[in-house]
């Protein structure tokens, strides 16, 4: 599968990748676009963990629902859903693993996994590697086939949630998606037949999914927002470059390859970031993910998730008006 080269920050230039203001006919027709998605339910499952089967139960869990599951090392299973598993590994997903491993994300993907397309949305992600030993099953890189997980403080979200779905579903008239859960049943899995009771919400505490949701929520919002577009055309009609879609892939993948985005390019010359939060993106690589996919959604949906300094927007303001008044 060929996958995106790497981005550089010469290649990543903010002043190239930040659509310019359409002309009237473009603002018209994507004002439709918008109103036509805003009159459409539209489910979009975002699981991170894709099954061979149709084990999903179409029952939408709330906070308060419960459910009988328990995964410990007496059950049956024991390990069974760590092997040719298809898990996708968010951005969270890598700094957590790169923080176990002493290391940087980049290194995390290189040595852990492997590159691959979001079905949904086309777009390039990340997936956990399976360890290929000639057998009927082919292990997860972190399983100690013995003990267990070797990473299970910072195991990736899909393997805190199982054998909980996250998925959300945008409701007709609202612009946002609205997160849900659904429950997966595999038949070798005897953990629901344990006889232990639990909310989700308790579930998710026990697991520690929260911080995992607050910071994926932008990665998972870019993702789910291109798969509804498929149904009603890209972004004005089209879909996302091959330039984008290395920007997205990098701020996935390698943190400090967006950083170096941010600082080397004219990111800095465009957008209005306040000293302090310079300060903040230099050092912090969480509030680095939080400005990623806030920036790719204002370059793929032309949301007013980052504002372009006064002067620039100015400039392309005039520009617009001139090539309108040329046409």
């Amino acid at each position: 599968m060929h996958m995106p080269d790497p981005v550089t920050p010469e290649d990543g230039d903010a002043e190239s990748g930040a659509p310019a203001p359409e002309d009237q006919v473009l603002a018209e027709q994507e004002m439709k676009r918008r109103q036509a998605e805003a009159d459409m339910e539209m489910p979009i499952v975002s699981a991170l963990k894709e099954t061979s089967t149709d084990p999903i139960q179409a029952v939408r869990y709330k906070a308060t629902d419960s459910f009988c599951f328990h995964c410990h090392k007496g059950v049956k299973c024991w390990n069974e859903c760590c092997y040719d598993t298809d898990i996708a590994l968010t951005p969270y997903d890598i700094l957590r693993l790169a923080r176990h491993f002493e290391a940087r994300p980049e290194a995390i993907v290189r040595l852990f996994a492997a590159p691959a397309v979001h079905d949904k949305s086309g777009m390039p992600i990340a997936k956990l590697r399976m360890i290929d030993k000639g057998g009927p099953k082919n292990p997860c890189v972190f399983l100690d086939e013995e003990e267990g997980c070797t990473v299970y403080e910072h195991r990736p979200a899909a393997c805190r949630y199982y054998p909980l779905g996250l998925a959300a579903i945008k409701m007709k008239g609202h612009d946002e998606p609205e997160d849900f859960h659904f429950l997966v049943k595999e038949p070798h899995c005897k953990g629901h037949e344990e006889k232990r009771e639990q909310t989700v919400a308790g579930f998710r505490r026990e697991q520690g999914v929260e911080p995992y949701d607050e910071q994926n929520r932008g990665w998972i919002y870019v993702l789910m927002k291109l798969a509804s577009w498929k149904t009603l055309g890209g972004p004005w009609g089209k879909e996302p470059d091959e330039r984008t879609k290395k920007m997205f892939y990098m701020a996935s993948t390698d943190i400090d390859a967006f950083r170096r985005f941010v600082f080397n390019s004219s990111f800095l010359d465009r957008y209005a970031v306040e000293p302090a939060m310079r300060e903040e993106l230099a050092m912090n690589d969480e509030a680095l993910l939080a400005l990623a996919f806030d920036w790719l959604r204002n370059v793929l949906f032309n949301e007013p998730t980052v504002a372009l300094k006064q002067e620039v927007l100015q400039q392309a303001i005039a520009k617009a008006q001139r090539d309108m008044g040329a046409g």
